[in-house]
Order: C-alpha cells, then structure tokens, then sequence
C-alpha cells in the first residue's frame, strides 16, 4: 500500500505527482501509519503462537529495508524517504511471508532485494511496478524453497510440520480462523488480520472492491475445479489469501485505480490463486498470483480507463 503525495508545482498553477495520481487528504506517512497499526494484531499472534524468534524476523526484516532505503538514498544523494515509513511496511509485510523458521539472513537479503532492486531502481515510491514484498517472497521461494516451506507447528519448540494445504495435520475451522496452525508468520491469525482491516475500513484507507472479488473469485473457481464445497471455508482461512487480499492486493501503485480494472484484477487474482492450488506444484498461489495480475494492471488501466466526457463526441 503506497501512495506518493509529493507534489511538484509548476508554473504556478499545474501540480504533477507520481502514480497514482489519487487526490486525498492524507499523507503518504499518515497512511503508511494506518497500515502499520493494522498490521499489529496479527504481529502479536505472530509472537503468541511462534514464540519471541518472530520478532528476531520481524525485526530483522524492517531494520534491513529501512537500513537499505537509506543507504541507497544517501548514495544516490535523493532525499530522505524513510521518513514515509512505506520501508517499514514492506519489511513487516515481507516478514509476514515467510517461516518463523527461516534462517535471519535470508531475511534481510529479501528486504534489500524488495527495497533495492524492486522499489528504488524503479524509481522510488510510486514507480514500483509490483509488490516489493511479494516480489521479495518470491525470489527467496525460488532461491531458498526448503528453507521457506519449513514450517512450525504453533506453540511448539520449533518443531516442523506441514500446512493444512500441502497436506499437514487437519484442523478445526476455528483454529484456522484464530491462527493455531502452521504456516508464515502473518498469515495464520484470519481473526487478527480482519481485525486490522476493520481499522483500514474505519480509516478509509482501503475499499472492500478489491479483497472481497478476489476471495469470492477464488472460492467460485476452486468449486469449479473439483474443491468439495465444505472444504473452501478452510481454503479461504488457510495460506495467504486473506493477507494478500486485503494487505498486498490493494497496493495503490501496483493494483489498477479505475473501479472497472480493479474487479477484473481481483477477478485474475482470484481464478489464478485456485488454479495454483489445484493444479500447481505449490500448494499456495497467492503471492504468484498478484505478481502476475501487477505486470497486467498496465494494461487493464490502458483499456479501462473512462475516457474524459466529450472525447469521443470530438473525435466524431
């Protein structure tokens, strides 16, 4: 979730700003803030359910995109963009991607990855083309596959364990709704991440356009492809999908702003993910799939995107 609300002002009446060009009220830091709070209910679940190694993730995991954002700045001689607290988000949200388990270097090597290479060589805040955190997820998924698929068992002494989508241990829809199961360490706890987008919604900081089409998405297509439909209630509170719908799919620069391309998005995001799950090698598809739909949200802003009124009556 980013939103790049420098202006610059030129001659004195026109003001450009970065993409999106989204008028409001807030600041970048104000709702970059927002996020964070939101973030924290499942933060605690994180450190309750895991244990104090959680917050040795966590933490590394924001010290080392802030501490890469920084340096970057200072070399590049740019100025002081930490200060947004976008950085600090990527690397909570990052941390939220991967095992409890994982090894504190390859953690920080994905914050200056997401920071680095897919945030600042693109042009800064803004100009990102994808989600810094789940590109990040992504490169440690193809770099380091064991180490991000060795998961814990909840309140244990880090002991591994497989998730209920690739096969592990059953378990109760309530304790998949209240985060007693394995998996990353902020996408366990449905009850604490909902908890957190009630604060965005009450904020105003996210719409339900996007989160709700793709899990209704997501539901509607693992029916279609052969999902028992009392097992999709635990499709819709396992792995990632409630994390990445609500926190990573409404990214304002890499989702669409027109209303038309965010239910299209949402709607590719959705059939990719259940796709991934059914008939991918992965049990969890999630992060590929809105990797995949912010390479496309070029495209469909370029055709959906309402033209100004009169346009077409001046082209007659």
């Amino acid at each position: 979730m980013t939103n790049n609300v420098e202006e610059l002002k030129l001659d004195d009446a026109l003001y450009v700003s970065e993409i999106p060009h989204i008028r409001s009220k807030e600041s970048t830091s104000r709702i970059m803030i927002d996020v964070i709070i939101a973030m924290v209910p499942a933060i605690l679940a994180s450190v309750y359910f895991f244990g104090m190694r959680s917050v040795a993730v966590i933490g590394v995991s924001v010290i080392s995109a802030v501490l890469s954002e920084y340096i970057y700045n200072k070399i590049m001689k740019k100025n002081n963009t930490v200060k947004d607290y976008s950085a600090i988000v990527t690397g909570i949200l990052l941390a939220f991607n991967v095992p409890v388990s994982i090894p504190l270097p390859m953690v920080a090597f994905g914050s200056f990855f997401a920071i680095i290479v897919v945030k600042q060589l693109f042009g800064g805040l803004g100009s990102n083309f994808m989600n810094p955190a789940l590109a990040a997820r992504a490169l440690l998924m193809m770099s380091w596959p064991e180490e991000m698929t060795n998961f814990t068992a909840p309140m244990s002494d880090m002991v591994a364990t497989a998730t209920p989508l690739s096969g592990g241990e059953a378990v109760s829809l309530m304790d998949a709704f209240i985060g007693k199961m394995p998996g990353s360490l902020g996408e366990v706890s449905a009850l604490c991440l909902l908890i957190g987008v009630v604060y965005l919604l009450i904020r105003k900081v996210i719409t339900l356009r996007i989160p709700v089409t793709y899990i209704l998405s997501t539901v509607i297509t693992l029916f279609i492809c052969g999902v028992p439909a009392n097992e999709l209630l635990m499709h819709v509170l396992s792995g990632g999908l409630i994390l990445g719908a609500f926190f990573m799919a409404t990214d304002y620069v890499s989702a669409p702003v027109s209303k038309k391309a965010q239910i299209v998005f949402a709607i590719g995001c959705g059939v990719l993910t259940a796709v991934i799950r059914v008939f991918g090698s992965m049990p969890e598809g999630v992060s590929f799939s809105i990797l995949v739909m912010n390479v496309v949200t070029p495209f469909l802003e370029k055709v959906m995107m309402p033209k100004p009124f009169g346009l077409e009556g001046a082209k007659k």
